[in-house]
């Protein structure tokens, strides 16, 4: 039994600002160490459960925030950027995929709400349904087979895994109060109730029909010349003022055009303008 944690961080307890997340200041720096320890906690849930072997992709910015030498229990760490399925590295070969840290998607409410990219991005549609990460993650996990069994995060996030993963074990860390406050768990209590999550969420792992099938995302941004300057990608067409669309026929080939996408769109912005 090979368990995938793809671990993000705006979903930790404690974090409720951009500082808390952006690499190489204080906040990121004190919150370090809660989201190891999230992680590690389940790590040691997922082995009590009966899972022998669990890999961790760090998957939240520069992908370099976890703190392997805090980790207690056995675990491989998949650390840094530039992977063929980003958020998703690992999930090939996985029986089961857990989202920790997750967070609700661009233009919806939920703490530190995006897809991919911070701002820029108002909202992601697969399949003409709003897509958060988590929605989009699950949609690649299902083409190879391997079933989401928990998402952790705060409440708007367990919310939205409802509808993407109906039967994984739904933990909130924190409780949205706007896009920058939360009425946060403590540290002690997520860590419990993240183990016991864990240890619970084992008993649904096991890989199911792959669901290979063509998908469309849709993609609005907040400046018109994004829009444009995405349509550089064959097959991304504008569809509106600020939106631009495009269709592949797997979810393999549909994440890969989202990156690319969210890749040029960032370089195509100003610093202050946007």
């Amino acid at each position: 039994m090979k368990i995938l944690i793809s671990a993000d961080m705006e979903g930790a307890t404690g974090v409720t600002c951009p500082d808390d997340v952006l690499p190489g200041g204080p906040g990121w720096e004190r919150m370090r160490p809660l989201f190891t320890d999230e992680v590690n906690a389940a790590v040691e849930g997922l082995h009590r459960g009966g899972a022998r072997e669990i890999v961790v992709n760090d998957a939240h910015w520069s992908m370099r925030n976890l703190m392997l030498e805090r980790f207690e229990w056995p675990v491989t760490v998949i650390s840094g950027r530039h992977k063929d399925l980003s958020m998703m590295e690992g999930v090939r070969d996985a029986d089961a995929v857990v989202f920790l840290g997750y967070h609700a998607g661009a233009g919806l409410e939920g703490v530190l709400a995006h897809t991919y990219l911070a701002n820029t991005i108002t909202g992601v549609w697969l399949d003409g349904v709003r897509a958060s990460e988590g929605r989009l993650n699950a949609a690649v996990a299902a083409e190879f087979g391997v079933p989401v069994v928990m998402v952790t995060g705060d409440d708007k996030t367990i919310e939205d895994a409802h509808a993407y993963a109906p039967k994984a074990v739904g933990i909130a860390v924190k409780d949205c109060i706007s896009r920058y406050a939360a009425a946060c768990r403590t540290p002690q209590w997520a860590i419990r109730a993240v183990r016991k999550g864990a240890a619970e969420a084992v008993a649904l792992a096991g890989r199911r029909e792959p669901v290979v099938e063509p998908h469309r995302i849709e993609v609005e941004f907040d400046a018109e010349h994004l829009a444009g300057a995405v349509t550089v990608i064959p097959g991304v067409e504008k569809t509106g003022e600020r939106r631009v669309a495009f269709e592949l026929p797997s979810m393999y080939e549909s994440i890969r055009c989202f990156k690319a996408v969210t890749t040029i769109a960032s370089a195509a912005m100003e610093e202050q303008y946007g």
